[in-house]
């Protein structure tokens, strides 16, 4: 699956979308749902905690691993996906889409210019 180009991405396998209202949603990339294999638990983070960027800000279990997920930039959590909860195979299934992560609120949306371009991230990942 080819990386969304209207997103930007972390080295540590996340996306970021700006949304309209101003917060960020996150998610992991297809490449990242690949490595971990099939997830069984999310444990997200509380909405209203802080993070600073490249934190880590919660865990994804799979079969395989447990692998930490990272804060893109830094922020207040502001949503979850509760789906996850009972349906935390969403990640796998559609980690574009349906299996997001979390919505923070950015300290500073500028701050998402330092992410990579899909093509940026593609590159990173041959080498």
């Amino acid at each position: 699956m080819s990386n969304p180009t209207s997103l930007k991405y972390a080295d540590t396998h996340e996306w970021a979308r700006l949304e309209d209202n101003g917060e960020i949603t996150v998610g992991i990339t297809d490449h990242a749902q690949n490595l971990l294999g099939d997830v069984v638990f999310a444990e997200l983070p509380k909405v209203g905690q802080r993070f600073s960027a490249k934190e880590q800000c919660m865990l994804l279990e799979s079969v395989k691993a447990a692998s930490d997920i990272y804060m893109p930039i830094s922020g207040e959590i502001s949503a979850l996906n509760a789906n996850l909860e009972d349906s935390p195979e969403m990640i796998n299934e559609d980690s574009f889409g349906e299996g997001w992560l979390f919505r923070f609120v950015p300290d500073n949306k500028d701050d998402l210019s330092a992410l990579l371009s899909a093509t940026a991230y593609e590159d990173s990942l041959d080498q």
